[in-house]
């Protein structure tokens, strides 16, 4: 049975790389959470301190912060500053412990990440390290940074899709659960607008015509697969073991015709 301190808990975190990372491809659930009463959190690892070509990192970092800050007030979402920087994402103890301690202060029902497969290191090792923090929160010899005491509860992981809904080698990912996000579309594009310095820098370093565009593209393409909806975010949700006694699924239940089962994953085709 589901504990039922998890259902009067009605929090969850986005966890993501780099500012702008959780506007592309969770930003849309977080806001129907948010409608359904639910208290939503953004936490991007990274500074951004690579992602310009004309500013030093100490400015690009100043900059992608308030970006950020502007982003998680859009989407009405407690913001939690950043402790890494680009590329130095690692999967260590010195990300591990403080990732820890954050979701210990949080305390979470949902937790939302990165794929597992995915086309950079900066977002596959954000994964694993958010996979790892939310299974050792209730580990009293669990050391983290700040200290904090364990918690206990249960809490259900859940996986975006990748950037171009591919893997590194190129391979579709299917999700098992799409959200609806049509509704929410427009507040999730003006929350993604807000990191205005990564248009000059998509465009430069990736070919990108236009980030909001690519967004919208990724949201329709999935909406398509759905063969529902408009515009969505796909989900895949993380084994429960160690996280909850049996299987839960937190988010669709928050989100109730806005989210999707996809029957052909369920079934191991996906």
């Amino acid at each position: 049975m589901p504990d039922p301190t998890n259902q009067r808990r009605q929090v969850a975190i986005a966890i993501a790389a780099h500012p702008d990372d959780i506007e592309f491809m969770m930003a849309g659930t977080l806001l129907l959470l948010r409608e359904a009463g639910w208290e939503i959190h953004c936490l991007n690892l990274s500074s951004g301190n690579c992602g310009s070509v004309r500013l030093r990192a100490e400015e690009t970092e100043a900059k992608r912060l308030a970006e950020a800050q502007e982003a998680a007030a859009i989407l009405g979402a407690t913001f939690h500053p950043p402790f890494s920087r680009d590329l130095e994402i690692l999967y260590d103890l010195r990300h591990l412990r403080r990732l820890a301690s954050i979701i210990r202060e949080v305390n979470p029902a949902i937790v939302l990440t990165h794929s597992p497969e995915d086309y950079m290191e900066d977002h596959t090792n954000t994964s694993r390290l958010a996979v790892t923090a939310t299974f050792s929160r209730g580990m009293p010899n669990f050391e983290v940074s700040p200290a904090r005491p364990p918690i206990n509860g249960e809490v259900a992981v859940y996986h975006g899709m990748p950037h171009g809904l591919r893997d590194a080698l190129r391979q579709r990912i299917v999700p098992g659960l799409f959200v609806n996000t049509t509704s929410v579309l427009e507040t999730k594009r003006r929350a993604l607008a807000a990191h205005r310095s990564q248009k000059e820098w998509l465009d430069v370093s990736q070919g990108l015509d236009s980030y909001l565009q690519t967004m919208e593209e990724m949201s329709l393409a999935l909406g398509q697969a759905s063969e529902e909806f408009q515009h969505a975010e796909g989900w895949r949700r993380h084994s429960h073991l160690g996280f909850s006694v049996g299987e839960i699924d937190p988010l669709g239940q928050a989100l109730g015709q806005a989210a999707l089962t996809n029957a052909n994953y369920e079934d191991g085709i996906g």
